[in-house]
C-alpha cells in the first residue's frame, strides 16, 4: 500500500475515536493501574525472598507484606476485568457509530447509488469491514499508550537500583517495535486485498444465489460453480497471506522478548557469582535487586509485545477503512442546486398538501452522483389529479426521471412542487406524500401485517384488512391459518411474485398519498395479477396525481398525458389517441408491442396443444 494512502487511512481511523474516547481513556487508566500493581507485587515478593533467604529473618516479620500480596490478587483481577470491559465497550460504541454512519450515508445516496454494487458487497462493508475495526480501537490504540507509559515507569524504578540493568532494558526495548514494523509492513496491503476478495465473493455468490433457477434453466450451474470456486480460492490465498504475516510477527516478537530477558538474567547471574561488578553504584549486588528487576523484565516487554500482537489489528483496520472512508466521504460532484433539503441545511420550506400536488419541470436534468447527465433537459407539467405515463425504449432515462423525482439523484434546472423548488423541501416531508410501487416488490422478513403497516406501525387490523382488500389480496390472507400474522420469509419466501406485488400495493395505499410514482408495476405479473393490481390502482388513484413508467402501451388509454422519451429527451407528448394517430417512436413501439403480444399468444396456444 502507498505510504500516503496508509497515512490518510490511519488519520481517518484516529478521527473516528471521538465516539469511544471516554472508554479508551478508561482502558488506559485501568492498564496503568495494572502496571503499578505489578510493580508493587514484584517489590513485595523481592522483599520477602531477600529477607527470608539472605537476611534469614523470621517469616512472621513479613506478615504485612504477605497480607498486601494477597490483597493484590483480587485487585489485579478486578483491574483486568475492568480493562477488558472498557475496551470492549469502546469498540462496540465505535462500531455502532460507523455502522450507523454507513447506513445513513446509503440512505442519503439512495438506491440509485446502491445498485452500483452487488448486495453482497454492501453486506461485506456493513458487517465484516465494520466489525474488523473493533480491535484497532479496543486493543491497538490503548496499547500504544500503555507501551509508552508502563516501560517508562519500570525504567524509572529500575535505574536507581542498577544502571546496567536499566541500560539493557532501554537498549533492547526498541528491537520489538522496530521488527514489528518491519514484519508488518505488508500486512495492511494484504488485508486490503483480502477484503476486496471477500466483497467480490460475497457479491458474486449472492447474485448467483438469487438467479439460481435461471442458471439451472440455461445449464450454467457447473460453470458458475467453477467461478465461485475460483473466487473462493483467491480469498483463501489472500487470507492465508494475512495469517502468515500475523503468525510471523508474533513469533518474531516473542523471540526478541525472550532474548532480551535472557541477557538480563545472564547479567544478574554472573553479577551474583562475582564475575561482573558494574551497574550497582558500588552498593553491592543483592538478591532483592536481582529478583525485583527480573520479575519486572517480562512486564517491561509485555506491553511492547502486546502492541506487536495487536499490530495486525491496525493493518486489518487500515485494510477495512479504505472502502468505508471512500463511502462516508463520498461527495456528489455537482455545483448547482441539486439535492433535497435535509435537517443539516437551512430550514426547509413547507407546503399545503391539502391542495394536492402540481409538478412543473423546466429544463429539468437528472445527473448521476458523478455529475453525468442521465436524462434531460425535460419540460413538462403534471397538474393535480392528472395521470401521466412515461414510455420509451430501454435506456431512454425513465427510471432516472423517477429517481430524480424521489430525490435519490441530483438535478439541475427547475422542478417545482406546488410552486416550491424540490430541493427546498425536506426529504421526509416530500416522501411522506408519495406512494411508490416498483416492478420488483420488496417485502421484509416478518408478518403480512408488519409489511402493510410499515409506514404506520400503530395501524389497526381493520385498516390493514381494508388496504389488503383494496389491493385484491385479502382473500389469500384470509385463507391462511395465521391470517395477518402469516409469515413472509427472506427474499419474499412464502408468497408468489404477484401476491408480493399486491401486498406491496396495499402498503403503498396506506400512505394516503397525493402522488403515485409507479415504475413498471405489472412487469413481472401474470395476466390475472396484472388486472388485479391495475384495478386496485385505478380506484386508489382516482383523487390523486400519478406518474407511471411502463412498457405496456395497452395500459395508456386511461392516462391523461403520455410522455415519450428517447435518449434522455421528450420526443413526443400528448394523450393516447393523439399519439396513436401520429407517426413517430410511439407508433413504432406500439407495433413492436403488438408483435410481442402475438408471440406470447402463439406460445400460450402451443403450450395448450402440447398439454392436450
Amino acid at each position: 500500500m502507498d505510504k500516503p494512502l496508509e497515512k490518510q487511512l490511519t488519520s481517518w481511523l484516529k478521527k473516528q475515536k471521538n465516539a469511544c474516547s471516554f472508554y479508551l481513556n478508561l482502558t488506559v487508566i485501568f492498564g496503568l493501574l495494572t502496571g503499578f500493581s505489578l510493580i508493587v507485587q514484584a517489590y513485595l515478593i523481592s522483599t520477602i525472598l531477600h529477607g527470608i533467604i539472605i537476611l534469614e529473618l523470621p517469616k512472621s516479620q513479613f506478615s504485612n507484606e504477605f497480607l498486601f500480596l494477597l490483597a493484590l490478587i483480587p485487585v489485579r483481577a478486578l483491574l483486568a476485568f475492568a480493562r477488558e470491559r472498557s475496551c470492549f465497550e469502546a469498540g462496540k460504541r465505535l462500531r455502532l457509530q460507523i455502522r450507523r454512519a454507513v447506513l445513513d450515508k446509503l440512505t442519503e445516496l439512495g438506491p440509485a447509488f446502491i445498485k452500483g454494487k452487488p448486495a453482497g458487497s454492501w453486506a461485506s462493508i456493513v458487517l465484516e469491514q465494520v466489525e474488523d475495526l473493533h480491535d484497532f480501537y479496543a486493543r491497538y490504540l490503548p496499547q500504544m499508550l500503555l507501551a509508552g507509559f508502563i516501560p517508562l515507569t519500570i525504567l524509572v524504578v529500575v535505574f536507581p537500583l542498577n544502571w546496567a540493568a536499566g541500560l539493557i532494558l532501554l537498549c533492547t526495548a526498541p528491537l520489538i517495535p522496530i521488527f514489528m514494523i518491519f514484519v508488518g509492513r505488508g500486512a495492511a496491503d494484504a488485508n486490503r486485498k483480502s477484503f476486496s476478495a471477500l466483497a467480490k465473493l460475497s457479491g458474486h455468490f449472492m447474485d448467483r444465489l438469487k438467479g439460481l433457477n435461471t442458471l439451472k434453466l440455461f445449464n450454467r450451474g457447473e460453470a458458475e460453480g467453477e467461478e465461485i470456486e475460483t473466487a473462493s480460492e483467491s480469498l483463501r490465498k489472500k487470507t492465508m497471506s494475512v495469517l502468515r504475516i500475523a503468525f510471523l510477527s508474533s513469533a518474531v516478537l516473542e523471540f526478541f522478548g525472550a532474548v532480551s530477558i535472557a541477557v538480563l538474567a545472564i547479567y544478574f547471574g554472573f553479577s551474583l557469582l562475582g564475575e561482573l561488578n558494574f551497574g550497582d553504584y558500588n552498593a553491592g549486588f543483592s538478591l532483592f535487586a536481582a529478583m525485583f528487576v527480573l520479575m519486572l523484565a517480562p512486564e517491561f516487554y509485555q506491553p511492547l509485545r502486546d502492541m506487536g500482537a495487536h499490530y495486525h489489528a491496525k493493518a486489518q483496520a487500515i485494510g477495512a477503512a479504505e472502502e468505508l472512508m471512500n463511502l462516508l466521504e463520498y461527495k456528489v460532484e455537482i455545483s448547482a442546486q441539486t439535492r433535497l433539503s435535509t435537517e443539516k441545511n437551512n430550514t426547509p420550506k413547507t407546503l399545503n398538501w391539502d391542495a394536492g400536488v402540481q409538478i412543473i419541470a423546466r429544463d429539468f436534468t437528472v445527473h448521476s452522483h458523478s455529475d453525468i447527465a442521465l436524462v434531460g433537459p425535460l419540460s413538462f407539467r403534471l397538474n393535480n389529479g392528472q395521470h401521466m405515463a412515461v414510455v420509451g425504449p430501454s435506456g431512454a432515462g425513465k427510471s432516472s426521471l423517477l429517481n430524480g423525482l424521489l430525490g435519490f439523484l441530483p438535478y439541475q434546472g427547475s422542478l417545482t412542487i406546488n410552486g416550491v423548488e424540490l430541493n427546498e423541501l425536506a426529504v421526509a416531508q416530500w416522501r411522506e406524500h408519495l406512494a411508490w410501487l416498483g416492478q420488483d416488490p420488496q417485502l421484509f422478513h416478518g408478518s403480512v401485517r408488519d409489511n402493510v403497516a410499515m409506514a404506520n406501525p400503530d395501524m389497526d387490523d381493520d385498516t390493514v384488512r381494508t388496504l389488503l382488500a383494496k389491493a385484491k389480496i385479502l382473500d389469500f390472507v384470509d385463507q391462511q391459518v395465521l391470517g395477518l400474522d402469516y409469515p413472509i420469509g427472506e427474499q419474499m419466501a412464502g408468497v408468489s411474485v404477484g401476491q408480493a406485488q399486491r401486498i406491496a400495493l396495499a402498503r403503498a395505499l396506506g400512505q394516503d398519498a397525493q402522488l403515485f410514482l409507479l415504475d413498471e408495476p405489472t412487469a413481472s405479473l401474470d395476466r390475472h395479477s396484472e388486472q388485479a393490481v391495475l384495478s386496485a390502482l385505478h380506484v386508489a388513484m382516482a383523487a390523486s396525481s400519478c406518474l407511471m413508467v411502463t412498457h405496456r402501451l395497452d395500459q395508456l388509454e386511461q392516462m391523461d398525458t403520455v410522455l415519450v422519451l428517447d435518449k434522455g429527451a421528450i420526443v413526443q407528448q400528448g394523450d393516447f389517441s393523439e399519439l396513436n394517430n401520429m407517426q413517430g417512436l410511439f407508433k413504432q413501439m406500439q407495433t413492436d408491442d403488438l408483435s410481442a403480444d402475438d408471440f406470447q399468444q402463439v406460445t400460450e396456444q402451443n403450450n395448450v396443444e402440447l398439454n392436450s
